[in-house]
C-alpha cells in the first residue's frame, strides 16, 4: 500500500483577488509564504520516500520550503498542474458573465465535457490527474510520499475516490496548504484525511 500525502499550495495574490489562475501563475502572498513555512515545520520530522511538485511556481515555491526543512529533493511533474482554463485564465471570476457570457455558464456548472477555448475539459483534468497520481503511487509501492499540487487535482482525486460525479457541486472546501491523505493499493484509492489545517493554528 502506498500512502500519499497531498498538499495544496500556499495562498497567492490571485487567490485573494478571486482571479482564475489555471496554468498561469501568481506569487505567494505574505500569508502564503507563512503557510508554506508552517507546513515545512510540520513535515520537518516526518519521513517521506519522495517529494513531488507541480512545475507551476506557486506549488514549487511551497514545495521548496518543505525541501529546505527535510532535505528531500523535489521531483517536478507537469501532470500535477492545475486545470488549463484557457481564455478564462487571468480574469476575475466575478466578471466572467460579462466578459465571457458563452463560456461562463459551463464553467460555473462544472460541465465535465465542455472544452474551454485553448484549455482542457474537467474530465481531461480528472483523467490526467488520476493517471499521474496512480503512476507515482505504483512507483512508490509500500512507501509514504508527499505531493504539492493544486485544488483541481485534489478535487479530482477526491471525487474519483468517493465516486462523486465530476459535475456535482462542491460541498467541501480545499484550503491553501490543507493536508489530505490517501492510500492506494491494487487500483483502489481510499481517503484517510481531507484538508487538515492544524499546522496553521498559530
Amino acid at each position: 500500500m502506498t500512502k500519499i500525502v497531498l498538499v495544496r499550495h500556499g495562498e497567492t495574490f490571485w487567490n485573494l483577488e478571486a482571479r482564475i489562475q489555471g496554468h498561469l501563475d501568481s506569487p505567494l502572498t505574505k500569508t502564503g509564504k507563512a503557510q508554506a513555512e508552517a507546513l515545512a515545520k510540520h513535515f520537518k520530522s516526518k519521513n517521506f520516500a519522495a517529494l513531488y511538485s507541480s512545475d507551476l511556481g506557486r506549488a514549487y515555491e511551497t514545495a521548496r520550503c518543505i525541501s529546505k526543512q527535510n532535505g528531500l529533493s523535489i521531483s517536478v511533474k507537469t501532470c500535477l498542474r492545475e486545470r488549463n482554463l484557457g481564455i478564462l485564465q487571468g480574469h476575475l471570476k466575478a466578471k466572467l458573465e460579462t466578459q465571457f457570457p458563452k463560456e461562463a455558464p459551463y464553467y460555473r456548472n462544472n460541465d465535465p465535457d465542455y472544452l474551454i477555448p485553448k484549455g482542457e475539459t474537467l474530465r481531461q483534468l480528472s483523467q490526467r490527474s488520476i493517471k499521474c497520481l496512480e503512476t507515482i503511487a505504483k512507483k512508490h509501492d509500500g512507501q509514504r510520499i508527499l505531493i504539492v499540487t493544486h485544488n483541481g487535482v485534489l478535487v479530482s482525486l477526491l471525487k474519483h475516490t468517493l465516486c462523486i460525479p465530476l459535475e456535482a457541486p462542491r460541498y467541501f472546501v480545499s484550503l491553501n496548504t490543507g493536508i489530505s491523505v490517501f492510500s492506494y493499493q491494487n487500483g483502489i484509492w481510499k481517503l484517510e484525511v481531507w484538508g487538515d489545517s492544524n499546522h496553521l493554528e498559530n
